[in-house]
């Protein structure tokens, strides 16, 4: 439990503005002060003229005119409508239906349909019962005979001679053909099994002499000659080459980061100068990345030049 009472927040405070951004800010603030101002004015009057024009004169006019078309235009369109045009119209309906309707109907019930009876009765009798005799006694033998004749002349013509080349022809050359195939078939098997055999033995006889006249004394020479040389050349000369050249650029490195910073805080420092900001923290040191810190203090046994430091 905390018996102490805290400090009240302070407001935070805003950040510096920079003598830049001052001086950039009033002429803006004129310019658009200069500009708005009277399209602003120009706008309210427009406004106000509109209203006055829509209360003194669009509203009045309308309202006549509303009183003037329904005096003029509507109810002399109602009567006219009412005394007029319907009477008439019942009037032509009325004679319509008996000067038109009343004798189309008559004509159709007792002219029309017994007439077209009567030339149906026709029809049937004289066009479709002689098609129909016509169809079965004369059209269906005669096409059925037609059928036949066409079946057996293309059966003696063509089937006949096609099934006497297949069976005497076709198949004895077929088989004839199959036989001599299957043969050919069976010795040039023989032949590539035979090939590769051969082909074995002399690839085997060729690695044998590539590897006795290359390969084995290659390797000798690899083993007994370059292995060891190689050796002294990495312990004498390429790993102290390796050992300098990263001492060399760790210093770089330091030197480069060192460099960087300095250059960080002078352009931090220009930018709060020409357009503000926070300013440097209060209450602490600042304490520079070269500097070593609490912990990697400098000790009798200790080593901390870029050239010793591992």
């Amino acid at each position: 439990m905390d018996l102490q009472k805290k400090p009240a927040d302070r407001p935070a405070r805003p950040d510096p503005e920079g003598c830049l951004v001052v001086a950039l800010r009033l002429p803006v603030r004129i310019v658009a002060f200069v500009l708005v101002v009277p399209v602003r004015m120009a706008w309210d009057a427009l406004v106000v003229a509109g209203r006055l024009l829509r209360d003194a004169v669009l509203w009045p006019c309308g309202r006549a005119l509303l009183w003037l078309g329904e005096v003029l235009v509507v109810r002399p369109l109602g009567w006219l409508w009412r005394y007029g045009v319907v009477p008439v119209a019942r009037a032509l309906a009325w004679l319509v239906r008996v000067l038109v309707v009343v004798p189309l109907v008559w004509l159709h019930a007792h002219v029309v349909v017994p007439v077209a009876r009567a030339l149906a009765w026709l029809a049937h009798w004289l066009i479709v019962v002689p098609a129909r005799r016509l169809l079965e006694w004369v059209l269906v033998p005669v096409g059925r005979a037609i059928g036949w004749v066409l079946y057996w002349t293309g059966r003696i013509l063509f089937v006949l001679p096609a099934l006497f080349l297949h069976r005497w022809v076709l198949v004895p050359v077929g088989r004839v053909l199959l036989v001599v195939g299957r043969e050919i078939r069976d010795a040039l098997g023989h032949a590539w099994r035979i090939a590769g055999h051969v082909s074995l033995a002399v690839g085997r006889f060729l690695g044998a002499l590539l590897r006795w006249t290359l390969v084995e004394p290659a390797r000798w020479v690899y083993r007994t000659v370059l292995t060891p040389v190689g050796h002294v050349v990495r312990d004498a000369v390429l790993r102290p080459a390796a050992r300098a050249a990263r001492a060399v650029g760790r210093t770089a490195r330091q030197a480069l980061s060192a460099v960087g910073e300095s250059a960080r805080q002078a352009r931090a420092d220009v930018r709060r100068l020409f357009l503000g900001g926070p300013g440097a923290p209060r209450g602490r040191e600042t304490v520079g990345r070269r500097e070593p810190s609490a912990r990697g203090a400098r000790t009798l046994g200790s080593s901390t030049t870029a050239l010793t430091k591992d």
